[in-house]
Protein backbone atom coordinates (compact mmCIF):
# COMPACT_ATOMS: atom_id res chain seq x y z
CA UNK A 1 0.00 0.00 0.00
CA UNK A 2 1.53 3.67 -0.88
CA UNK A 3 2.01 6.48 1.85
CA UNK A 4 -1.82 8.72 0.21
CA UNK A 5 -4.21 9.12 2.65
CA UNK A 6 -6.94 6.25 2.97
CA UNK A 7 -10.08 6.35 3.79
CA UNK A 8 -12.89 3.58 4.42
CA UNK A 9 -16.67 4.44 5.08
CA UNK A 10 -18.07 1.25 6.53
CA UNK A 11 -16.76 -0.20 9.72
CA UNK A 12 -18.54 -3.54 8.94
CA UNK A 13 -16.20 -7.22 8.39
CA UNK A 14 -15.45 -5.89 5.20
CA UNK A 15 -14.65 -2.49 5.93
CA UNK A 16 -12.89 -3.37 8.97
CA UNK A 17 -10.53 -5.94 7.27
CA UNK A 18 -9.41 -3.22 3.81
CA UNK A 19 -9.24 -0.55 7.09
CA UNK A 20 -6.42 -3.17 8.74
CA UNK A 21 -4.76 -3.97 5.86
CA UNK A 22 -3.90 -0.73 4.38
CA UNK A 23 -2.84 0.05 7.96
CA UNK A 24 -0.71 -2.55 7.94
CA UNK A 25 1.11 -1.39 5.21
CA UNK A 26 2.07 1.67 6.56
CA UNK A 27 -0.57 3.73 4.95
CA UNK A 28 -2.32 6.45 7.69
CA UNK A 29 -6.24 5.04 7.82
CA UNK A 30 -9.36 6.54 8.86
CA UNK A 31 -12.38 4.22 9.39
CA UNK A 32 -15.78 5.40 9.57
CA UNK A 33 -18.62 4.13 11.56
CA UNK A 34 -22.19 5.54 10.97
CA UNK A 35 -22.68 4.93 14.98
CA UNK A 36 -20.57 7.03 16.80
CA UNK A 37 -21.34 5.08 19.99
CA UNK A 38 -19.85 1.95 18.36
CA UNK A 39 -16.95 4.28 16.44
CA UNK A 40 -15.70 4.80 19.93
CA UNK A 41 -15.96 1.43 20.99
CA UNK A 42 -13.86 -0.05 18.31
CA UNK A 43 -11.08 3.34 18.71
CA UNK A 44 -10.74 2.31 22.23
CA UNK A 45 -10.69 -1.16 22.23
CA UNK A 46 -8.84 -1.89 19.32
CA UNK A 47 -11.44 -4.45 17.85
CA UNK A 48 -14.38 -4.65 15.82
CA UNK A 49 -17.02 -7.76 17.09
CA UNK A 50 -17.21 -8.85 13.50
CA UNK A 51 -13.48 -9.45 13.19
CA UNK A 52 -12.84 -11.55 16.27
CA UNK A 53 -9.03 -11.96 16.68
CA UNK A 54 -7.81 -8.98 14.94
CA UNK A 55 -6.23 -6.09 16.35
CA UNK A 56 -6.27 -2.33 14.77
CA UNK A 57 -2.68 -1.41 13.78
CA UNK A 58 -1.41 1.44 15.48
CA UNK A 59 -2.09 4.05 12.55
CA UNK A 60 -5.84 3.32 11.99
CA UNK A 61 -8.41 5.54 13.41
CA UNK A 62 -11.91 4.84 13.96
CA UNK A 63 -14.66 7.52 13.96
CA UNK A 64 -18.13 8.82 12.92
CA UNK A 65 -16.53 12.05 11.42
CA UNK A 66 -16.24 11.67 7.53
CA UNK A 67 -12.93 11.41 6.79
CA UNK A 68 -10.30 13.18 4.37
CA UNK A 69 -8.79 11.19 2.26
CA UNK A 70 -6.93 10.22 -1.03
CA UNK A 71 -9.16 7.64 -1.84
CA UNK A 72 -12.01 6.56 -0.30
CA UNK A 73 -13.12 2.82 -0.25
CA UNK A 74 -16.93 2.60 0.22
CA UNK A 75 -17.94 -0.79 2.05
CA UNK A 76 -21.55 0.33 3.21
CA UNK A 77 -24.29 -2.33 2.90
CA UNK A 78 -25.42 -1.87 -1.09
CA UNK A 79 -28.81 -0.36 0.36
CA UNK A 80 -27.36 2.26 2.37
CA UNK A 81 -24.74 3.44 -0.57
CA UNK A 82 -27.13 6.22 -1.92
CA UNK A 83 -27.84 7.99 0.89
CA UNK A 84 -24.33 7.85 2.48
CA UNK A 85 -22.71 9.04 -1.37
CA UNK A 86 -25.44 11.80 -0.26
CA UNK A 87 -24.76 12.83 2.72
CA UNK A 88 -20.80 12.61 1.48
CA UNK A 89 -18.91 16.19 1.56
CA UNK A 90 -17.49 16.89 -1.58
CA UNK A 91 -14.61 14.54 -2.56
CA UNK A 92 -11.76 15.38 -5.00
CA UNK A 93 -10.11 12.14 -4.87
CA UNK A 94 -11.49 8.05 -6.13
CA UNK A 95 -14.41 6.37 -4.57
CA UNK A 96 -13.18 2.91 -4.88
CA UNK A 97 -16.57 1.09 -4.35
CA UNK A 98 -16.51 -2.10 -2.17
CA UNK A 99 -20.03 -2.98 -1.77
CA UNK A 100 -22.05 -5.66 -4.23
CA UNK A 101 -25.73 -5.90 -5.00
CA UNK A 102 -28.36 -3.92 -6.51
CA UNK A 103 -30.32 -1.57 -5.07
CA UNK A 104 -33.85 -2.56 -4.39
CA UNK A 105 -36.43 -0.44 -6.54
CA UNK A 106 -33.78 1.08 -9.11
CA UNK A 107 -32.22 -1.91 -9.65
CA UNK A 108 -29.25 0.17 -10.09
CA UNK A 109 -25.50 -1.36 -9.65
CA UNK A 110 -22.97 0.51 -7.34
CA UNK A 111 -21.52 2.46 -10.49
CA UNK A 112 -24.51 3.30 -11.06
CA UNK A 113 -25.97 4.81 -7.90
CA UNK A 114 -22.52 7.19 -8.00
CA UNK A 115 -22.58 8.43 -11.25
CA UNK A 116 -26.58 9.47 -10.18
CA UNK A 117 -25.51 10.88 -7.32
CA UNK A 118 -22.40 12.67 -7.85
CA UNK A 119 -21.90 12.59 -11.79
CA UNK A 120 -18.35 12.78 -12.98
CA UNK A 121 -16.63 11.68 -9.72
CA UNK A 122 -13.32 9.83 -10.20
CA UNK A 123 -14.51 6.12 -9.24
CA UNK A 124 -13.64 2.26 -9.14
CA UNK A 125 -15.42 -0.79 -8.27
CA UNK A 126 -12.99 -3.46 -6.23
CA UNK A 127 -14.64 -7.19 -5.88
CA UNK A 128 -13.58 -10.38 -6.06
CA UNK A 129 -13.46 -13.70 -3.93
CA UNK A 130 -12.80 -12.28 -0.73
CA UNK A 131 -13.66 -13.41 2.99
CA UNK A 132 -13.31 -10.36 5.39
CA UNK A 133 -11.28 -12.36 8.29
CA UNK A 134 -9.21 -13.99 5.91
CA UNK A 135 -7.81 -10.54 4.23
CA UNK A 136 -7.34 -8.82 7.18
CA UNK A 137 -5.62 -11.91 9.31
CA UNK A 138 -3.52 -11.22 5.79
CA UNK A 139 -3.68 -14.66 3.75
CA UNK A 140 -2.91 -14.07 0.21
CA UNK A 141 -5.97 -13.37 -1.95
CA UNK A 142 -6.85 -11.82 -5.24
CA UNK A 143 -9.13 -8.94 -6.77
CA UNK A 144 -9.85 -6.82 -9.51
CA UNK A 145 -9.97 -3.45 -9.50
CA UNK A 146 -12.31 -1.81 -12.49
CA UNK A 147 -12.24 1.84 -13.28
CA UNK A 148 -12.74 3.20 -17.17
CA UNK A 149 -10.16 5.54 -17.30
CA UNK A 150 -6.72 3.04 -17.36
CA UNK A 151 -4.52 5.64 -15.48
CA UNK A 152 -6.58 5.90 -12.49
CA UNK A 153 -7.01 2.16 -12.95
CA UNK A 154 -2.97 1.58 -12.93
CA UNK A 155 -2.76 4.46 -10.03
CA UNK A 156 -5.43 2.79 -7.67
CA UNK A 157 -3.78 -0.67 -8.14
CA UNK A 158 -0.73 0.51 -7.42
CA UNK A 159 -1.76 2.50 -4.38
CA UNK A 160 -4.21 -0.36 -2.86
CA UNK A 161 -2.00 -3.71 -3.71
CA UNK A 162 -0.44 -5.17 -1.19
CA UNK A 163 1.58 -8.54 -0.20
CA UNK A 164 -1.16 -10.31 0.40
CA UNK A 165 -3.70 -8.60 -1.83
CA UNK A 166 -2.93 -9.31 -5.50
CA UNK A 167 -4.91 -6.99 -7.82
CA UNK A 168 -6.00 -7.30 -11.48
CA UNK A 169 -6.99 -4.07 -13.19
CA UNK A 170 -10.35 -4.02 -15.66
CA UNK A 171 -11.97 -1.96 -17.76
CA UNK A 172 -14.93 -3.74 -17.50
CA UNK A 173 -16.68 -1.90 -14.54
CA UNK A 174 -20.53 -2.64 -15.37
CA UNK A 175 -19.47 -6.79 -15.77
CA UNK A 176 -16.98 -6.88 -12.57
CA UNK A 177 -19.74 -4.86 -10.66
CA UNK A 178 -22.82 -7.20 -11.59
CA UNK A 179 -20.66 -10.18 -10.95
CA UNK A 180 -19.98 -9.35 -7.29
CA UNK A 181 -24.18 -8.49 -7.27
CA UNK A 182 -25.62 -11.74 -8.86
CA UNK A 183 -23.34 -14.21 -7.51
CA UNK A 184 -24.84 -13.71 -3.47
CA UNK A 185 -28.13 -14.29 -5.18
CA UNK A 186 -26.82 -17.77 -7.00
CA UNK A 187 -25.27 -18.78 -3.87
CA UNK A 188 -28.59 -18.83 -1.97
CA UNK A 189 -29.24 -21.15 -4.44
CA UNK A 190 -26.31 -23.43 -4.00
CA UNK A 191 -26.96 -23.61 0.19
CA UNK A 192 -30.30 -24.50 -0.65
CA UNK A 193 -29.15 -27.39 -2.79
CA UNK A 194 -27.00 -28.79 -0.30
CA UNK A 195 -29.07 -28.16 2.69
CA UNK A 196 -32.07 -29.85 1.13
CA UNK A 197 -29.31 -32.59 1.20
CA UNK A 198 -29.56 -32.92 -3.13
CA UNK A 199 -26.30 -33.48 -3.49
CA UNK A 200 -22.98 -32.17 -5.10
CA UNK A 201 -23.66 -32.81 -8.64
CA UNK A 202 -26.95 -30.23 -8.30
CA UNK A 203 -24.59 -27.90 -7.09
CA UNK A 204 -21.65 -27.94 -9.98
CA UNK A 205 -24.76 -27.91 -11.95
CA UNK A 206 -25.99 -25.06 -10.39
CA UNK A 207 -22.81 -22.89 -10.26
CA UNK A 208 -21.99 -23.57 -14.11
CA UNK A 209 -25.71 -22.36 -14.80
CA UNK A 210 -25.35 -19.37 -12.92
CA UNK A 211 -22.17 -18.41 -14.52
CA UNK A 212 -24.19 -18.77 -17.90
CA UNK A 213 -27.31 -16.43 -16.70
CA UNK A 214 -24.97 -13.61 -14.98
CA UNK A 215 -22.85 -13.24 -18.62
CA UNK A 216 -25.80 -12.97 -20.13
CA UNK A 217 -27.41 -10.53 -18.36
CA UNK A 218 -23.68 -8.97 -18.07
CA UNK A 219 -22.94 -8.35 -21.86
CA UNK A 220 -26.78 -7.21 -22.04
CA UNK A 221 -25.85 -4.10 -19.78
CA UNK A 222 -22.57 -3.80 -21.79
CA UNK A 223 -20.28 -5.87 -19.66
CA UNK A 224 -18.60 -8.76 -20.82
CA UNK A 225 -18.76 -12.55 -20.72
CA UNK A 226 -14.66 -13.06 -20.57
CA UNK A 227 -15.69 -10.45 -17.31
CA UNK A 228 -17.90 -12.82 -15.59
CA UNK A 229 -15.62 -16.04 -16.40
CA UNK A 230 -12.66 -14.29 -13.98
CA UNK A 231 -11.96 -13.40 -10.39
CA UNK A 232 -15.07 -10.91 -10.11
CA UNK A 233 -17.49 -13.86 -11.53
CA UNK A 234 -16.51 -17.44 -11.47
CA UNK A 235 -13.97 -16.85 -8.46
CA UNK A 236 -16.46 -14.89 -6.25
CA UNK A 237 -19.14 -17.67 -7.22
CA UNK A 238 -17.17 -20.45 -6.26
CA UNK A 239 -16.06 -19.30 -2.29
CA UNK A 240 -19.33 -17.90 -1.78
CA UNK A 241 -21.63 -20.70 -3.32
CA UNK A 242 -19.15 -23.15 -1.21
CA UNK A 243 -17.58 -21.63 1.88
CA UNK A 244 -19.65 -21.31 5.79
CA UNK A 245 -18.47 -17.85 5.97
CA UNK A 246 -20.70 -16.61 3.38
CA UNK A 247 -23.60 -15.38 4.52
CA UNK A 248 -25.69 -15.82 1.54
CA UNK A 249 -24.49 -19.58 1.65
CA UNK A 250 -25.60 -20.29 4.80
CA UNK A 251 -28.73 -18.52 4.97
CA UNK A 252 -29.65 -20.77 1.76
CA UNK A 253 -28.20 -23.80 3.79
CA UNK A 254 -30.85 -23.03 6.44
CA UNK A 255 -33.54 -22.33 3.96
CA UNK A 256 -32.62 -26.39 2.61
CA UNK A 257 -32.80 -27.40 5.90
CA UNK A 258 -36.54 -26.32 6.35
CA UNK A 259 -36.09 -23.31 8.55
CA UNK A 260 -37.90 -19.85 7.51
CA UNK A 261 -36.33 -16.65 5.94
CA UNK A 262 -37.78 -14.95 8.72
CA UNK A 263 -36.31 -17.05 11.57
CA UNK A 264 -33.18 -17.12 9.74
CA UNK A 265 -32.65 -13.24 9.19
CA UNK A 266 -33.88 -12.04 12.55
CA UNK A 267 -30.46 -14.70 14.17
CA UNK A 268 -28.16 -11.96 12.32
CA UNK A 269 -26.76 -9.09 12.64
CA UNK A 270 -24.64 -8.40 9.91
CA UNK A 271 -26.67 -8.04 6.28
CA UNK A 272 -27.70 -10.61 3.67
CA UNK A 273 -27.05 -8.95 0.72
CA UNK A 274 -28.61 -11.79 -2.21
CA UNK A 275 -32.14 -11.29 -0.04
CA UNK A 276 -32.15 -7.70 -1.42
CA UNK A 277 -30.71 -8.28 -4.40
CA UNK A 278 -32.93 -11.40 -5.62
CA UNK A 279 -35.98 -9.34 -6.83
CA UNK A 280 -33.54 -5.95 -7.75
CA UNK A 281 -31.57 -8.58 -9.75
CA UNK A 282 -34.67 -10.37 -11.61
CA UNK A 283 -36.40 -7.02 -12.68
CA UNK A 284 -32.87 -5.74 -13.99
CA UNK A 285 -33.05 -9.22 -16.24
CA UNK A 286 -36.55 -8.95 -17.03
CA UNK A 287 -36.22 -5.21 -18.24
CA UNK A 288 -32.94 -6.01 -20.35
CA UNK A 289 -35.19 -9.29 -21.68
CA UNK A 290 -32.50 -11.29 -20.43
CA UNK A 291 -33.44 -14.86 -19.19
CA UNK A 292 -31.92 -15.69 -15.56
CA UNK A 293 -34.06 -19.16 -14.15
CA UNK A 294 -32.47 -18.95 -10.73
CA UNK A 295 -32.46 -16.01 -9.91
CA UNK A 296 -36.31 -16.39 -10.64
CA UNK A 297 -36.53 -19.07 -8.65
CA UNK A 298 -34.53 -17.67 -5.74
CA UNK A 299 -36.99 -14.29 -5.73
CA UNK A 300 -40.13 -16.89 -5.28
CA UNK A 301 -38.42 -19.07 -2.55
CA UNK A 302 -37.55 -15.64 -0.63
CA UNK A 303 -41.20 -14.11 -1.40
CA UNK A 304 -43.20 -17.58 -0.34
CA UNK A 305 -44.41 -18.05 -3.76
CA UNK A 306 -42.31 -21.37 -4.00
CA UNK A 307 -41.24 -24.38 -1.61
CA UNK A 308 -37.93 -25.83 -1.74
CA UNK A 309 -39.12 -28.96 -3.71
CA UNK A 310 -41.10 -26.83 -5.98
CA UNK A 311 -38.13 -24.32 -6.94
CA UNK A 312 -35.91 -27.51 -7.55
CA UNK A 313 -39.16 -28.72 -9.71
CA UNK A 314 -39.03 -25.46 -11.56
CA UNK A 315 -35.75 -25.70 -12.40
CA UNK A 316 -35.68 -29.32 -13.11
CA UNK A 317 -38.57 -29.14 -15.17
CA UNK A 318 -37.47 -26.62 -17.61
CA UNK A 319 -37.98 -27.37 -21.55
CA UNK A 320 -34.79 -28.80 -22.67
CA UNK A 321 -32.48 -27.24 -25.01
CA UNK A 322 -28.71 -27.42 -26.18
CA UNK A 323 -26.17 -25.70 -23.12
Amino acid sequence: MSELKIGVLGAGAWGTALAVLAAKHGAPVALWARDAKRAAAMETSRENPRLPGIILPPSLRVSSEYPEADILLVCVPMQHLCETLISLPLQRGALVLCCKGLELGSGRLPPEVLEAVLPGQKMAVLTGPNFAHEVAAGLPAASVLAAYDASLRAALVNALRSESLRLYGSADVMGAALGGAAKNVIAIASGVVMGAGLGENARAALITRGIAEIARLAVALGGKAETVSGLSGLGDLLLTCTGMSSRNYSLGLALGKGQSLAAVLQSRSNVTEGVATAPALLARARQADVEMPITAAVTALLAGELSVPGTMHALMGRALKDE
